[in-house]
């Protein structure tokens, strides 16, 4: 394996180290329109990058209320997730989030395990891509470096279960193929798919970092898996957008999250034993509502479907959405996607059939003969 560690993204080194291959010399970004209609036609998303935008001044005030009015139940589903993780695999841990959903989390998770415990978890963030897998070379070097620990796994949300899936496919070939016996459960902050087993809250709520791209994820874009310029020994690929630095607020969201950490500390226990009282086995029930949604709009395929709140905002920041299904009685905490929707045109349709409070539909364009 030659991957050379590159230095990227503005988050200090003690809180993550991502193990990407840095293409930021390389003009590999799509505009919207030209990118879906690859897409549509059969062009991987991992191979392109869609184009960064600098946020708007009404954007990012936006991003700043929801932060004010979301960062203790940030902080607590944070504390709730941590504490699962170390009461059921303890501190001998690495901390492995999903690029890029999954960084910021990873971060506030090691920086609570470490004022709480005061233990200090290594924490990689690592390529996992739809249909191609997780960066196999990643997961080399971790185990290289720290062969006694135990790998955990973190994303920000789960939406259908696409990425839940594809890490429990990826895992079992990895260990397979390199004798190994990695667990696949997947820590996520949110988990409205109902799909996973290690989470802080199953509620649908806006996390201010699904909010904005690169600019709230260490400056680093969507992971790359283009032949080009990725061989069979490098890590998967990324761009680090550093002429974004004036608008980065990557430290600023992780630093107002753990300044609540504190406050949380006194309620966490109660909290889990109430979610412990009333946790449901994964049913996958989000898949139920993707198929029903699937149906009564006559859409070809599930992967134009994206619930939930941060796949929704994904949608309107970097597809070509058709229209906004939003569930009426959680209008109160989708300001953002609102404003998305007006700002771009996007009819907004009321929805109540489905597990999430909203859900985001790409437009079916004309494929190429």
């Amino acid at each position: 394996m030659n991957s050379a560690l590159s230095k990227i993204g503005s988050y200090p080194e003690q809180d993550v180290t991502f193990l990407l291959k840095d293409l930021s010399h390389i003009n590999i970004e799509k505009k919207t329109m030209e990118r879906e209609l690859s897409i549509q036609n059969g062009v991987h998303y991992s191979e392109m990058l869609p184009v960064e935008y600098k946020p708007s001044d009404d954007y990012m005030k936006l991003f700043y209320e929801s932060l004010e009015t979301s960062k203790e139940k940030v902080a607590l589903s944070v504390a709730v997730v941590a504490e699962q993780i170390v009461r059921k695999r303890g501190l001998n841990i690495v901390l492995c989030s999903l690029a890029r959903a999954g960084t910021p989390i990873g971060v506030l998770i090691r920086r609570y395990i470490e004022l709480k415990y005061d233990a200090f978890i290594p924490h990689f963030s690592i390529s996992i891509v739809r249909d191609r897998g997780i960066d196999e070379n990643a997961l080399n070097f971790i185990a290289l470096h720290y062969p006694k620990q135990e790998i955990i796994f973190v994303d920000g949300w789960t939406g259908k279960g696409a990425i839940t899936r594809e890490l429990d496919l990826s895992i079992k070939n990895y260990n397979e193929k390199y004798n190994k016996q990695l667990s696949s459960e997947l820590a996520v902050l949110t988990d409205p798919g109902y799909c996973s087993t290690l989470y802080g809250t199953r509620e649908d709520f806006l996390i201010p970092s699904a909010c904005l791209n690169s600019t709230v994820s260490g400056l680093v874009s969507r992971t790359v898996v283009n032949k080009t310029w990725i061989g069979s020994d490098d890590f998967h690929g990324a761009k680090y957008y550093r002429e974004l630095l004036p608008e980065d607020v990557s430290n600023y969201y992780v630093d107002t999250i753990t300044n609540e950490f504190q406050k949380v500390f006194s309620i966490v226990d109660s909290k889990l034993e109430v979610l412990q009282a009333t946790h449901e086995e994964p049913n996958w029930k989000g898949l139920k509502s993707i198929q029903r949604i699937q149906q009564e709009f006559s859409i070809d395929n599930t992967n134009y479907i994206k619930p939930g709140v941060g796949e929704t905002t994904r949608v309107l920041l970097r597809r070509v959405p058709w229209k906004i299904l939003i569930n009426p009685s959680q209008k109160h905490h989708l300001e953002h996607i609102i404003l998305l929707a007006k700002d771009r045109g996007v009819p907004i349709q009321e929805y109540t059939r489905m597990s999430y409070s909203c859900c985001g539909l790409i437009k079916q364009l004309e494929k190429k003969s």
